[in-house]
């Protein structure tokens, strides 16, 4: 078999992987309405404790007409998207710093790690008074809550570049910026996307934490307005919304990963 035949016999594989995941997750998806209208079904419930599919179907159509649900969700997806890049951003300059210095390691290791120990609720309330209800503290919350593992996946993937090839790099006479963009990057860019996929997803749960300590826009909002309302199925739309936008930043970083991981397919013989 020629090298055409056999490549486009693995890119035909590929689709069929694709379409046969796409179509288990929307029979999953089904299996899941289905449940969940036969429990409304027969246990009977007020809608206030579980709403029908087509209550939650009705809520929403009602929240995108009126344009509530559009509003705050690009007020949260701002949040989401701006805390993200920044705690990124801050995490991979000082993994960075970390992976090349032993002692600026032993210096903020203790640090980081006590910063761990206390959870983004209990310290989101302190952030909120301090830099106010509005937008930079959801942010700043967001930062906090992607800043450590997209930090720890750029040390592992910086120190796991074999010493042989950055000795290969100085016999070579590469400078210091030519190790890292030749070297270095590539090498960790890997587990570094790695980070990003999970940064992302918890990127959307610190900006619902911090429109839950005070907010008056947002997802996290419409979430505390529904509660308070007894508005359940409002609570149901904003939820759904979260995963949605939880989702599709997963799916993005999924995208940018296999962009930008091309050159690691092994080459046609």
């Amino acid at each position: 078999m020629d090298s055409k035949k056999l490549r486009h016999l693995e890119t035909s594989n590929q689709h069929g992987h694709h379409y046969s995941r796409f179509w288990l997750g929307m029979v999953s998806a089904g299996v899941g309405l289905l449940a969940w209208w036969l429990v409304t079904r027969t246990a009977d419930l007020p809608s206030f404790i579980l709403p029908s599919p087509g209550q939650v179907w009705s809520r929403f159509l009602r929240a995108l007409l009126d344009g509530s649900l559009l509003v705050n969700t690009g007020v949260t997806l701002l949040e989401i998207l701006l805390g993200l890049f920044s705690g990124a951003i801050c995490a991979t300059a000082i993994g960075y710093l970390i992976a090349k210095s032993r002692a600026f390691d032993r210096l903020v290791s203790p640090y980081l790690v006590a910063s761990q120990a206390v959870p983004i609720v209990a310290i989101a309330p302190l952030l909120v008074i301090w830099f106010g209800p509005g937008m930079f503290s959801k942010v700043l919350i967001c930062a906090l809550i992607v800043f450590f593992p997209v930090l720890i996946n750029t040390v592992v993937g910086l120190r796991a570049v074999p010493p042989a090839l950055h000795d290969l790099m100085r016999s070579l006479r590469a400078t210091r910026a030519q190790i890292l963009w030749d070297l270095e990057i590539p090498a960790a860019l890997p587990v570094f996307l790695g980070g990003l996929r999970i940064g992302a997803t918890l990127s959307v749960i610190g900006a619902v934490v911090g429109e839950f300590v005070g907010a008056d826009r947002g997802l996290g909002f419409l979430i505390n307005i529904g509660r308070g309302q007894y508005d359940t199925a409002l609570v149901f739309v904003a939820v759904f919304t979260l995963v949605a936008v939880a989702l599709a930043l997963y799916g993005i970083v999924a995208w940018l990963e296999a962009r930008l991981l091309a050159w690691q397919e092994t080459p046609e013989n």
